[in-house]
This record gives structure tokens, sequence and C-alpha cells, in this order.
């Protein structure tokens, strides 16, 4: 074996091409396996956020670590073969659900977002359990169809919004329900991100990595040369229209989620975006969008909004004085800094400023000096998921619930082509009722060879 890195390496990828990403004999029956006590789980990514979710779902001893699909055989690739000698490596991952099915029992779909919905789909299909990231799909049809085929046929699901398990956010949900700030009036979210950009893709002539499937790589999505640069693989592809949901898709299933947990939401009625307008081809930054849900019983009458900014724009100075103070009480610490992203909840009694993945401040401070707080332990989002799989548990952010709380989400996505109009959304019939043209936004056509999926 080469001693040198990077000979190692390549010497690696030599091997598995010419042996042709060895799998075994195609399957002749559909059902799950029983896991008998273990999971036999593969995983569609190895790089980025797949290599987190690996290490945490392998990180149970109840997991056996079957097979990966990559179809960027340098990226990850060769540190899970080196800690994992007996794993199957793929690069189509349609040849991984059909010679593995008879070997795996659950999957986490951790790729770009645009093949999130056909992948996790398609495992379902074969009576796999998924742990797919956010958002669960690019569109909202493949939502729907993910969270209604997941009930039907009652596999354990989970979306990647790890946070949810975290303390930060189970006590600001209890914080909430139990009325500590009254009832909620309005919410105000936000993240500095970026993941927007302007302009056509770069001209020129573009060669293809070795060892990447660029036309695997798009998938479902319509076919385009290759721009290197980092341009779509491996990082912003977030910021193109057809692969990412910019940064409400990015960030959004995070920061919505406790309040959307807190407040019991259903979907939103209408939806309206202040900010700029997408270009053809890339997500706009400095969002802001309006949101409308019907009242719940943490929630004042007649209908509660929720505003989101992202980039640049931030809630307006009357609702940021509420969480701010120019004089704290002495011998108190200072009141923590505005974070970059977070929320602000606004009840009848008080408000709660919730930075992302940080403990909430209740406001005014000295209000609730004495107040009992709860104190919730965090949980383990992955490990979650794994014993959910044996019988051993449920999960926390099941399909039934990631489900409507990202379609409330991507709802943003199709407001901000329609800028300053209120779009009138009727989640039942999952049609615009006001907006002919925003359905068309709902669900995108595959492009040919990638139909049904």
């Amino acid at each position: 074996m080469p001693s040198d890195p990077k000979l190692k390496r390549r010497a690696f990828l030599q091997t598995l091409g010419a042996a042709g990403l060895v799998a075994p004999v195609l399957p002749s029956k559909l059902a799950a396996a029983a896991p008998h006590g273990r999971l036999r789980h593969a995983s569609f990514g190895a790089g980025g956020m797949a290599a987190s979710d690996i290490e945490m779902i392998c990180s149970s001893p109840k997991v056996e670590f079957v097979a990966v699909a990559e179809v960027d055989l340098q990226r990850g690739v060769p540190e899970l073969m080196e800690k994992y000698p007996n794993l199957r490596v793929y690069q189509d991952w349609r040849e991984l659900l059909d010679r593995e099915h008879d070997n795996i029992d659950s999957v986490n779909v951790s790729t770009p977002d645009h093949m999130h919905g056909p992948i996790a789909m398609e495992a379902m299909r074969r009576g796999k359990h998924v742990y797919c990231q956010k958002p669960l799909a690019h569109d909202i049809y493949d939502v729907r169809q993910l969270t209604n085929y997941a009930r039907e046929h009652g596999l354990v699901t989970q979306m990647g919004i790890q946070i949810h398990s975290e303390s930060p956010y189970l006590e600001a949900v209890s914080l909430v329900q139990r009325g500590a700030i009254g009832k909620v009036k309005a919410v105000h979210l936000w993240s500095d991100k970026k993941w927007g950009d302007v302009g056509a893709p770069p001209e020129g002539e573009f060669s293809v990595p070795p060892d990447f499937d660029w036309d695997g790589w798009l998938g479902v999505c319509e076919d385009r040369p290759f721009i290197g640069d980092k341009y779509y693989h491996p990082g912003n592809w977030r910021k193109r229209l057809d692969f990412g949901t910019g940064t409400f898709g990015d960030m959004g299933c995070h920061i919505f989620d406790p309040v959307y947990e807190a407040l019991a939401l259903s979907a939103p009625v209408s939806v309206r975006s202040e900010g700029e307008a997408p270009d053809e081809w890339n997500w706009a930054n400095n969002a802001r969008i309006r949101y409308q849900f019907p009242s719940t019983e943490f929630t004042v009458d007649g209908g509660i909004e929720f505003v989101w900014y992202d980039g640049d724009q931030r809630p307006p100075a009357e609702v940021m004085a509420l969480v701010t103070e120019e004089n704290p009480p002495k011998n108190e610490r200072p009141p923590p800094p505005i974070p970059k992203q977070g929320s602000v909840i606004i009840g009848t009694e008080g408000t709660m400023l919730l930075p992302h993945i940080k403990p909430a401040t209740l406001f005014p401070r000295k209000q609730y000096k004495e107040y009992d707080r709860p104190r919730i332990k965090s949980g383990h989002h992955w490990l979650q998921f794994v014993d959910a799989c044996l019988g051993e548990d449920t999960t926390s952010t099941p399909f039934d619930y990631s489900g409507p709380l990202t379609e409330a989400v991507l709802l943003g996505s199709v407001a901000v082509r329609f800028p300053h109009r209120t779009l009138k959304w009727n989640a039942p019939s999952m049609r615009f009722t006001n907006e002919p043209a925003a359905n068309d936004y709902l669900r995108r056509p595959h492009r040919k060879g990638w139909e049904g999926l």
C-alpha cells in the first residue's frame, strides 16, 4: 500500500473504479428486513453534512454501516473507507437501492436540496426508514408526498433539524407553552446568512473533476454545463434556484422550528414577500417575508404574524427595543447581544429573545428575575432515530411534524417570486387561491430519464 496519503487516496479511487463499485446480487423482495436488534444503515452522501450524519448515526453500537452513495468519490469516501473497511460504495444512489435492498433497514439523505425528495421517496417505497436533512424537499409538492407516504406506510422518519432536540429549544418551547410571556402576538425571525447571488452563470470551458459524476449530481434537474470554482459543487448550490432553497430554506427550518412547535401551529393562510425577487438563476439576499397563521391556544385571537428576515434585513427598531436594555440594573449581567440568527417572540405579558442554539432570555429581565425556568436535558437527535427504527423510541421531528413545518417555510420560496403581493394559501388543496401563476412553483417537472422520482 502506498505510504504517501495522496498516492494512497489515488490508488483507492482507481481500485474502486476498476471494481465497478462492488455490490451484492439484486434483491428479490421489497420489504425491509427485520432489524433483530441491529440497524443496517446506508447513507446518501459522504462529505459535508452527510459526514456528520453518518458519524452521529453510527455512533450507536446498534448500527451497522453497510453502504454509501456519493457522486463525488473524492469527497468523504476515502475517509469512510478507511474507517469502515467493509463499506460498499456507489456513485449512483439508485444502484445502491437496487443492489442493497435486502441488506439495509434505514438511510440518511444528506445531499443538496434538489435530491432530498426523489431519494427519500424511493427509499421509502422500498420500506426503508429515513433520516432526511432539512429542508425535507426542494418543492412543496414533494414535501407533501413524503409526509403522506411515510404516514400511510408506518415508516420511521426524522428531519435533520437537530437543534430541535437541544435544551435551548426544548426549554424555549416549554416557556412559551406554560405562558411565561402570555399569549403570543407576533414573531420576528432572522438569519444573517446570504445564500443568494446576482447574475448569469460564468461562461467558459470547465472540466469536470475526476471521479465526479456531474450528470448524477444534477439528478432530476435540467442538464447544463459544469462550472468550476465551486459555483455549484460542493457548497454554492444553495444560492441557485434549481438546487437550493436560499437562506430561508437552509436556516428557516431551524429557526421557525421552536416557535412553530411552541405555538402548535398549522399551515399559514397567507404569505407576502417585501424583499427582492430572484433573478433567472439565483435566490436573492435580504428577504423580508410575512406569514399569517391561524390562532392557537397559545396565541392571541385573530391570527398571528411571523416575519422572516435574512442577509442584512432585521426587525424594526421598535421590536428590537423590547429585547435591549440601555441601563441594565446594577450588579446584574448585561443583556445578551442581539444574535446573528434567532427570533423575538412577543407576548401579552413579556418578550422572549431566542438566539439560534443558545438559551432564551425573557424581557423585561427585572420582571423575570425570580422566574422558575424549566431545565430540560438535551436529547440525541440521531440516536433517537436509530432507537425508533428498532422500536425502542419515537422521533421528535417525524415527517408528520417536519413536513408541515417545511411547507410553511418553503411558501417563502414561492412568495419571493411575487413581491409585494399577498398570496392566499389553501393548505388542504395545496393551492394559492388568488394567484394562479404561483401554483406553477409548487412542483417542477423532472428531466427526461428521471421522471417518476
